[in-house]
C-alpha cells in the first residue's frame, strides 16, 4: 500500500507561481526575441521583455529547494525515481515521433538515440541533471543526518562562498555544472528543514526581504542594461542579467531563499484544484521545453513571439501566451496521471524489484541508513 500525505497547498501555490516564471523566461530565451531586443534595447518593449523574463534561474532555486525541504525529511523510492524517469521518456518519445512525422527532426539514427536518452547531456540542462541529481539524494540524507549543526552550517558557508558569492565576483570563473548546485541547494534547504535560519517564522520579514531582493534584482537588470550600452559593450543575455543570469548567482538565491521562506509561512486552506494543478507542474517544463524542435515549433512559429515584437499588442502576447501554454500543458500532464500512469508504473516498479540488481542494492543501501 502507497500512503499518500496532503502536501501544503501554500507550496503548492508557490510550485505553480515558479513553473509559470519559467514558461515566461523560456518565452523571451527561446523565441529569438533577444535578438530583437537587442537591437532597440531601450525600446519600452524590450525593456519589459528583460524585466518578465528575468526570472527563470531563480525559479529553478525555488522548484529544487522545494524538493530538498521535503525530501530531506523522506526517502527517494525507486516508485519515485520510476515515475520520474518514465515521465521524462514518455514526453520524449510521444513529442519526438510527432516532431519526426511533421518534419522538425530529420530521421536519422542520431536523431532516434537523442528522442530515447533521457540524458543528453550533463552540464546545465534542466532535466537529466534533475534526474541524476535524484540519485544523490539518499547519499545526501546520510552525509546529512551524520552532520552536526555546526557541521551542516560550514558545509553550507562553504558550499555558497564557492559557487555564489565567487561565482558573482565578475572576474572569477567558476563552472557551474547544475547537478552539483541542486546538491547544494539540497544542503540549504535541508539545513532550513532540520535548524531554520534566522528569524525562520517571521513572514512578514522575509516578506519584506523578498520585495527588497526583487526590486534589486530589478533595478540590476536596468544598471546593467544603462552600463552595456554606455560602455559600447556588445550586449547578451548574460551582461544584462548578470546577478541573476544563472541559479547560483547572488540575487538569483537571495531571492528564491527569501521567497521560499516567506510562501512557507503563510498558511492557506488545503485546496484540491492548487495540489492537482502543482502536481503538473513538472509535465508543464517537460512538455513546452521538450527539445529544440518544440522551442522552434512552438514560441517561433505556433505562438509567432517575433511577429509580436513591433507589434502593440505584444504586452497582451507577453502576458497571455505563458498563460495559455500553462494551461495546455497542465491538461495533458494530468490526463498521462490519470489515463496512462496508472497503468504502467505499478507493472515497470515491480519488474524492477524483483531484479537481483535492485534487490542487491536496495539491501546494501539500508545497512548505512
Amino acid at each position: 500500500m502507497i500512503e499518500k500525505k496532503e502536501r501544503n497547498s501554500n507550496i503548492e501555490l508557490y510550485r505553480i507561481i515558479v513553473m509559470l516564471l519559467i514558461v515566461m523566461h523560456h518565452y523571451v530565451v527561446n523565441s529569438g526575441l533577444l535578438d530583437e531586443m537587442f537591437k532597440t534595447p531601450l525600446a519600452p518593449e524590450s525593456v519589459f521583455l528583460y524585466l518578465f523574463g528575468m526570472w527563470g534561474k531563480t525559479g529553478i532555486n525555488c522548484f529544487v529547494l522545494i524538493t530538498g525541504y521535503f525530501m530531506c525529511k523522506s526517502s527517494i523510492s525507486l516508485r519515485k525515481f520510476v515515475k520520474l524517469l518514465l515521465q521524462i521518456e514518455l514526453y520524449n518519445i510521444l513529442f519526438g515521433c510527432i516532431f519526426l512525422y511533421t518534419g522538425h527532426i530529420s530521421l536519422s539514427v542520431s536523431s532516434l538515440i537523442q528522442i530515447v536518452n533521457p540524458i543528453p547531456s550533463v552540464n546545465t540542462g534542466f532535466t537529466s541533471c534533475f534526474l541524476l541529481f535524484y540519485l544523490f539524494i539518499p547519499f545526501l540524507n546520510i552525509l546529512l543526518n551524520n552532520l552536526s549543526k555546526s557541521q551542516h552550517l560550514l558545509l553550507v558557508i562553504l558550499c555558497l562562498g564557492i559557487y555564489t558569492i565567487l561565482g558573482t565576483v565578475p572576474w572569477i570563473s567558476v563552472t557551474l555544472n547544475y547537478i552539483t548546485w541542486f546538491c547544494i541547494l539540497y544542503v540549504v534547504a535541508s539545513y532550513i528543514r532540520v535548524y531554520g535560519i534566522w528569524r525562520s517564522e517571521d513572514k512578514m520579514f522575509w516578506g519584506g526581504a523578498s520585495l527588497v531582493l526583487i526590486t534589486i534584482s530589478v533595478l540590476s537588470v536596468l544598471m546593467m542594461l544603462s552600463w552595456g550600452i554606455s560602455s559600447g559593450v556588445r550586449l547578451d543575455w548574460s551582461l544584462v542579467m548578470f546577478f541573476v543570469s544563472d541559479s547560483n548567482k547572488l540575487l538569483a538565491f537571495l531571492v528564491s531563499i527569501s521567497t521560499f521562506m516567506f510562501i512557507k509561512n503563510i498558511h492557506i486552506r488545503q485546496s484540491k484544484w492548487i495540489n492537482t494543478i502543482a502536481s503538473c507542474t513538472f509535465g508543464v517544463l517537460l512538455i513546452h521545453a521538450n527539445s529544440d524542435a518544440m522551442r522552434q515549433w512552438l514560441w517561433k512559429e505556433t505562438c509567432d513571439n517575433v511577429g509580436f515584437f513591433n507589434s502593440s499588442m505584444i504586452y497582451v502576447h507577453a502576458l497571455c501566451v505563458p498563460i495559455i501554454v500553462f494551461i495546455a500543458c497542465t491538461i495533458i500532464d494530468f490526463c498521462r496521471q490519470h489515463f496512462l500512469e496508472r497503468f504502467y508504473l505499478d507493472l515497470v516498479v515491480k519488474y524492477i524489484q524483483s531484479s537481483k540488481l535492485y534487490i542487491t542494492y536496495h539491501n546494501r543501501l539500508q545497512k548505512y541508513e
